[in-house]
Order: C-alpha cells, then structure tokens, then sequence
C-alpha cells in the first residue's frame, strides 16, 4: 500500500481524474515497472470481472485447460455436464502444479507428484498412501475440505470472466448495460445467434506493450488517418463517434463501416439489425482486458492475455450470424473479413509499441487528452486511477 502511495502520489491520481481538458495521463511506472504489473493483477483485474479465455478452447465435456493468468497458475475445466469452472491450478498436497497442458480428462485430474486425484468438479477424490503403504485414507482426513480452490467465474459470450477477489457486483449487472445498448442492434435475441465457424474465427497476435496501451489505443478513433489510412477511406475520421456506456465501458463507433463492402463478403446479417443503420458499428473496451466489436454480420472479441509489463497477446475470436454462416458456403467470405481484420490489428503494432517505448522517457510524464477526440480514452485513465487510489485508501 505505501509501496503504491509512493510511486503514484494521490495529486497525480488527481489529476488525471480531473475533467477531460484540464487532465494528465497515467504516470510512467504503471507501465514499466514489474511491481507494478503484479500489483495490477490483485488490486486492478483482480477486484472486477477480468476475462481468462474462450469456452472454444475447451471443445468437449471433460476438458481441462491450464491458463497462466499475470503468473498466477489457474485452470479452466469443463466437468461432465459442460458447466466451465475455474480453479487455482494447484494441487491441495504439496502445491504442485497439477495440469502442464490442455487436455481431455478420461478420468480425473491427476497430480504428477503424489497422485492425488481431483474431479472435473474440483473435488478430492483420491488419496493413496496417505495413511502408510496400502492405507489410502486416514481417519480425520476429510476430502471435501480439501478440494481444489475455486475461482469465481461466469461464461457470457462464449468468453470465461473471473473475478479473483470474488466480491465484484455480479456479473449480470456489470454487463448488462453493453447487452442492453447492443440488443437494439441484434435483438434480444441476437444473442444467442452468434457462432465461431472452425475456420475464418481467430487470431492471435503477440504485441510488445502494456495491456493498458491496446486499450487505451483501441478506445479512440483519433489516430485513424494515419494508423489506417485504408480503413479512413471507408470509415473516415469525421463519421466517427465517442462512446462513454457506463464506469467499465467506452470506446468509438462508425456510421459508415463498409467493411464487407470492402471484403467482397455477403455474410447472414442479424435479422433485427435497422435497416436504416446496416452501416453503423460500434467498438468498446469492456474493462479491463476486452475489446468488442459488433457490425450487422458479425461480432468479435478481443481478450488481452497480459503476459509481461511490456508484452501482452491478442486473442481474437470472430462470430458469425447463424450457424449456417460458419458452413462451407460462407467459408471464402469469413477468411477474407479475418484477413481485414488482421490488416486493421496489425497496423496498430507500432503505435502500441512506440508508446511502450516513449513511456521510458522522463521527458513524458503521462500526457494531456485531446478535449474533443480523447474522451474515451480519458475515461479509461480515470477507472485506472480510481483502482490505484483503491489500493492506496486500502
């Protein structure tokens, strides 16, 4: 906690919460220091809803996954009945790592070191020796006190949220402003009729930057002329819009997205979506490691995997309208809008990783915000410092 109050002093987390114009960005450190990166895993993802990783990941019941989460060792399970859990991915024993890599479970989880064993559940079912040679239970030894330890999850979206320190606002009120902004697009029911196709649905890319930086970049449409000059010429700048949508979301639509236009593509659209709007789309940072993007045949999600304080990996999944979508008759059409994609995310490499660079210099002490363009990009730097001024009144 002083550590904190030390390196970021209250007046700065002050000012950078103070109104657009008049406001400075987050300090260097929050960017480059290592203490810094392990506190933001507890004190920042850790006390909301963080995303871990795609249900797709886990294509079957009885599915294990393990997930280096900001160096904490977790693992996503897929039990019998196809519910996703999340647990500390460490035997109750000794603390051995319990899964190396993803697998299916043939029969329970088994510990590499004393071969305990554990049920899709989390549950310790198996004990040997634990009482001498032969003698695999003991008396006052009680299994169901030492099972695995869980984490607090939900499944929106076909994406695995957690939430570390389990005491976050349940997770249906923290995104039900997104699904009640976005269900005027595709429907209340739109939902529930998005798909990942086996081929033309993801990507991964690996950028050397903060986590904080591809939000904060991803959030504002500022940097779109010369970032993507190919993406100005059918998604200007000026047909741009800023997106606050409450305390733990903002970002930037378009009223001229073309983009299938533009990927000869003709994809199922949502069948709800305005006709009078087939051309707008809209962008959001769902904090703090999730970037979403919905358009009339298509949506996509972005978790951000921070791995380092200077690398972090973009795990992308498109999906599609329709199960027929994902069928071979769409195939050319899904391949050519994920190679857009991938067009439009790769130009960003550089400008996410000259900002990790520049955060180097003590000549940059955080930056001030354009007082029209920045908006949702302030609004990010002020729930950053809202966590950290958490940490330091803790």
């Amino acid at each position: 906690m002083t550590t904190t109050s030390r390196i970021i002093p209250a007046t700065t987390l002050d000012d950078v919460r103070k109104p657009l114009a008049d406001a400075i960005g987050m300090p260097n450190a929050v960017y480059t220091q290592d203490t810094m990166f392990e506190l933001e895993r507890d004190e920042v993802l850790g006390k909301t809803w963080a995303a871990l990783g795609f249900t797709s990941d886990l294509p079957v019941n009885g599915f294990a996954k393990p997930v280096d989460f900001m160096g904490l060792p977790l693992a996503i399970m897929r039990n019998r009945d196809g519910e996703y859990k999340v647990f500390h991915n460490v035997c109750s024993h000794r603390g051995m790592i319990l899964l190396t890599e993803e697998t299916e479970v043939e029969g329970m989880v088994r510990c590499p070191y004393h071969s305990w064993t554990y049920d899709l559940n989390g549950n310790l079912k198996g004990t040997p020796h634990i009482g001498g040679v032969g003698v695999h239970k003991v008396e006052g030894f009680a299994c169901e006190k030492h099972g695995l330890r869980e984490v607090r999850s939900e499944v929106w979206m076909g994406m695995v949220f957690i939430n570390l320190s389990g005491d976050a606002k349940p997770f249906d009120e923290h995104i039900e402003p997104l699904v009640e902004r976005w269900s005027d697009f595709c429907g209340k029911d739109g939902w529930n009729n998005l798909h990942i196709a086996p081929n033309g649905s993801q990507m991964q890319l690996e950028v050397n930057c903060n986590w904080k930086l591809a939000i904060e970049n991803y959030c504002e449409a500022y940097h779109l002329p010369w970032v993507h000059p190919s993406l100005n010429t059918y998604s200007p700048l000026d047909q741009h819009y800023n997106l606050i949508v409450n305390e733990d979301m903002s970002g930037q639509g378009s009223y001229t997205y073309n983009l299938s236009d533009v990927a000869g593509t003709r994809l199922p659209r949502f069948s709800n979506w305005p006709e009078d709007r087939l051309r707008q789309a809209e962008y959001i940072s769902l904090y703090p490691n999730v970037m979403l993007g919905m358009q009339a045949d298509h949506f996509f999600a972005i978790i951000l995997e921070p791995r380092k304080k200077d690398v972090t990996v973009e795990n992308l999944r498109l999906f599609y309208v329709t199960e027929e979508a994902c069928g071979d008759a769409y195939a050319a059409c899904r391949h050519s809008q994920l190679e857009a994609w991938k067009v439009v995310f790769g130009e960003d490499v550089f400008a996410v990783e000259g900002m990790q660079a520049g955060r180097q210099s003590p000549g940059f002490t955080g930056g001030v915000f354009s007082p029209v363009l920045d908006g949702p990009t302030h609004h990010f730097h002020g729930w950053v410092a809202t966590k950290y001024a958490s940490i330091s009144n803790g």
